[in-house]
């Protein structure tokens, strides 16, 4: 199962719009996870367009929204917007998530994948559209087969 992975779109915003690189992979992918701060119903809408979503409201996100979004439960993967400050977090993630293999998520627009000894992962695929501190526009892809999930970091210019 091919994963593709975005968060913090900030859409719309001026003329800010996913870029042509980030669409062409949401299509092809059989799931599309976003980790919050989507913005507005018609951001949901639009990757509804592109396939299959799951997805988590972010701090941003309009209430309209937030009641839109499926429940995201019943598998080994975690997905949440704001994953709390850095130091720790991968420690802090596990002890909040026990029985997941990973947690996708967002807010700091920072792109990271850590794995811990246990073979526990964190991802934040940074974001498509607001970049920050970041030097590239990023998203992320997995691949998710025989019990084993492996995330890439895709930049996008």
């Amino acid at each position: 199962m091919l994963l593709a992975i975005i968060s913090d779109t900030h859409l719309p915003r001026g003329s800010r719009a996913l870029p042509d690189a980030c669409v062409e992979r949401l299509r092809h992918a059989d799931l599309i996870i976003h980790a919050g701060d989507l913005s507005t119903p018609s951001v949901l809408d639009e990757l509804h367009r592109y396939g299959e979503v799951a997805a988590v409201h972010g701090n941003v996100d309009d209430p309209q929204l937030a009641a839109a979004l499926p429940a995201v439960g019943g598998c080994r993967l975690a997905v949440i917007h704001d994953a709390g400050r850095r130091h720790g977090r991968l420690e802090r993630l596990r002890r909040r998530f026990p029985t997941a293999d990973a947690v996708i998520f967002g807010h700091s627009h920072i792109p990271s994948r850590e794995r811990g000894s246990d073979g526990f992962q964190i991802f934040n695929p940074g974001s498509p559209t607001d970049r920050r501190r970041s030097p590239h526009h990023t998203m992320g892809v997995a691949l998710a087969a025989e019990g084993r999930l492996e995330f890439q970091l895709i930049q996008l210019e």
